[in-house]
């Protein structure tokens, strides 16, 4: 098992739209081979920020699933609607 930590800086305001977003993309990656489940986590003092929390069985898995063309719709969605800047990844 592995634990994916992304950090997403949303635009002000835009926090009320990225939270349906996020539960879009949970729902649409329970079907990708490997994915365990996600939990959406925004900071009690900036709260334009979010940590998403990924379990996935392992780490092929995970890059399989940023490398696709999924994926990639949805991120340059996020970047032109709802972000600042690219997210962050961390991988324990």
């Amino acid at each position: 098992m592995i634990t994916i930590g992304m950090n997403y800086h949303v635009i002000p305001c835009k926090e009320n739209k990225f939270k349906p977003a996020f539960e879009g993309v949970a729902n649409a990656l329970s079907d990708a081979e490997g994915y365990k489940k996600s939990r959406l986590y925004s900071d009690c003092i900036e709260p334009h920020k979010f940590l998403i929390i990924s379990e996935w069985s392992n780490q092929e898995a995970f890059q399989a699933f940023i490398g696709s063309e999924a994926f990639r719709k949805v991120a340059n969605w996020g970047a032109g609607e709802m972000l600042l800047g690219r997210p962050t990844h961390k991988v324990d």
